[in-house]
């Protein structure tokens, strides 16, 4: 399944709660799901700087080249974007990741408009590791 095949899933998702309470709670449920990293993955070198609350993000290289993700949260609205992230990246291929417009679908699906400052930098700073990553990883091979 592409990226693009993916926020197709989550925008149909999306398209059914009409008002930012109703995708909030969605939100939340999605990060309840979100299975927590062992203890000693949230380590300094995984923490995310730049968000309000604590979040630490493990990428790894699979064997197909695609990029698997798996990461944690102590507030429940960030585990649930860190859920959505984890929904449309974890397994696809760097370039992909990299070639999607991640903001433009966020706000489409009306998560960007209804958040914090705070919480819109912590999106951007996991948004930020993820692309990062995906770049580094594709450039080595």
């Amino acid at each position: 399944m592409t990226v693009q095949d993916r926020a197709d899933d989550i925008s149909a998702e999306f398209e059914f709660l009409d008002d930012w309470e109703t995708r909030y709670a969605h939100i939340i449920d999605l990060g309840k799901a979100n299975p927590p990293l062992a203890p000693e993955e949230r380590t300094e070198e995984t923490r995310v700087r730049g968000c309000a609350s604590q979040v630490w993000m493990v990428l790894e290289d699979e064997d197909d080249g695609a990029l698997k993700i798996r990461a944690e949260s102590d507030a429940m609205i960030v585990s649930g974007l860190i859920a959505l992230l984890i929904r449309l990246f974890s397994g696809a291929r760097r370039e992909e990741i990299l070639a999607f417009d991640t903001p433009a679908f966020l706000e489409q699906i009306g998560v960007t408009g209804a958040l914090s400052a705070q919480r819109s930098n912590g999106l951007n700073s996991m948004l930020e590791r993820i692309r990062t990553v995906a770049g580094a990883q594709s450039a080595a091979g």
